[in-house]
């Protein structure tokens, strides 16, 4: 049974900051990674996979071969102590 998955405002704000980052150099590349991104997070309907997140009640998902996890956030942002962005 698929379940409704539902993209919080951050989160759909952070696909678009990615897309157009990337844009600047390679739209197509940009197209095919959102895709991927919007893709797996679909996915999550069907099968809830990934592993708890640091902020409570959220899953972290990592993107092979990308380096990505959804709330979008990249995997090297080095976020300071006490600031990690809370759920929606």
């Amino acid at each position: 049974m698929t379940r409704p998955v539902v993209w919080a405002t951050d989160a759909t704000r952070d696909t678009l900051e990615i897309l157009r980052h990337i844009a600047e150099d390679d739209p197509d590349v940009a197209e095919r990674i959102v895709d991927l991104i919007e893709a797996a997070g679909h996915r999550l309907g069907d099968i809830t996979t990934g592993r708890p997140g640091r902020v409570a009640g959220t899953f972290e998902k990592s993107l092979a071969p990308l380096p990505w996890i959804l709330r979008v956030i990249h995997t090297a942002r080095n976020w300071p102590k006490g600031s990690w962005p809370g759920p929606p």
